[in-house]
């Protein structure tokens, strides 16, 4: 995504000869015009201070040449590459997606091109970031999992960075700037809820947890237990390998098979879906004999049978506010905007009720 300016065929196209021509270039837009090249640069950047019979000289050298401002351009002329190179393990599950759209819009509207590193576990990251990096401006990661979080530390010191991450273990802080959302508090309201409709206890499906290799569990998870501990519950063992619906669809058929089973909370959506499979394969209604929560309110979420009870989180202001970091980085001068997330929600559907006794 990663286009800025007016293009024309009679700036690259061939000329009588037949001889491909070179793109116009800041100082050819300069010596049409009748300026400096550095009024040039204003013009196009959008500077205040340039007389209206100037600007409108150059505008028109622009649009005879077919000049075509690049990054490169812009990063000489005012110091600043915008440019941002999102790095993500995932672009398809609901979280990851919508973060990454916050981040676009916020780059879009401030004149950013944001380019995406899908990275794998087979990426030598040092070689990744280093490509990453070579196309100056920003780097942003999306660190909710293993992978994204070493990459993020793995980012050199003297680059501009920051991320959006799993929330962190109290007392510790990422590497690099980074913000994050109240997955704890939001899996406790969830689990909270489901006792409150008189469920014994809540199992629970667990996503994996992030980069903290001393933890063996993600904040939702410890929101989910600290909820049963405070109900005097003892927390069953959690259960769950993976992030899609077919790693959900396994954990629901052992499940399903325990008639003690009465309330499940899923670490997202996509785990959801394949628990509601797995319980309507065993002939287990929902909500009479399970009720289901889900987490993040997927857009499909709605849209299943039985509808999706689920926590909403604001993946897409998270994007936001990330970029923000990363810009006040960029530009020394800009003024940190102070985005405002909404806090975690729980969206009541059809998939949960009051216990049957």
């Amino acid at each position: 995504m990663s286009v800025t300016g007016h293009t024309s065929s009679s700036a690259t196209g061939p000329d009588a000869r037949g001889n491909q021509r070179k793109p116009a270039s800041i100082r050819d837009v300069a010596q049409v015009a009748g300026v400096s090249y550095q009024t040039v640069s204003r013009v196009i950047n959008g500077h205040p201070s340039v007389k209206e019979e100037t600007r409108r000289r150059v505008e028109e050298a622009v649009e005879q040449l077919g000049f075509r401002r690049n990054a490169s351009a812009f990063a000489l002329a005012s110091g600043v590459t915008k440019t941002v190179t999102v790095l993500t393990s995932n672009t398809v599950l609901y979280g990851y997606a919508a973060t990454l759209r916050g981040v676009e819009a916020s780059a879009r509207a401030a004149g950013y091109s944001v380019g995406v590193r899908v990275i794998t576990p087979e990426d030598d990251l040092e070689r990744t970031i280093s490509a990453a990096t070579a196309a100056g401006g920003g780097i942003m990661v999306i660190g909710f999992d293993r992978l994204g979080a070493a990459a993020l530390d793995h980012v050199p010191s003297d680059v501009p960075c920051a991320a959006a991450v799993e929330a962190p273990s109290h007392g510790r802080t990422p590497s690099r700037p980074a913000v994050w959302v109240d997955d704890r508090s939001a899996s406790r309201m969830a689990t909270e809820y489901l006792l409150g409709l008189g469920h014994s206890t809540v199992h629970y499906v667990a996503i994996p947890a992030s980069a903290d290799s001393r933890r063996s569990t993600a904040p939702r998870a410890e929101g989910w237990r600290q909820a049963l501990k405070n109900a005097g519950v003892t927390p069953p063992s959690p259960t769950g390998k993976g992030w899609n619906a077919q790693a959900g669809y396994d954990a629901g058929r052992k499940l399903a098979r325990d008639p003690g089973v009465t309330a499940i909370l899923c670490g997202n959506d996509d785990l959801a879906l394949g628990v509601l499979r797995a319980l309507h394969h065993a002939g287990r209604d929902v909500p009479g004999d399970v009720s289901v929560i889900g987490f993040d309110d997927a857009p499909h979420s709605a849209f299943i049978t039985p509808a999706l009870t689920t926590v909403r989180m604001d993946f897409q202001g998270l994007g936001r506010a990330a970029f923000e970091l990363l810009r006040g980085q960029l530009e020394p001068e800009y003024q940190l905007q102070d985005p405002t997330l909404a806090g975690p929600d729980l969206i009541q559907r059809e998939s949960s009720g009051v216990r049957d006794v």
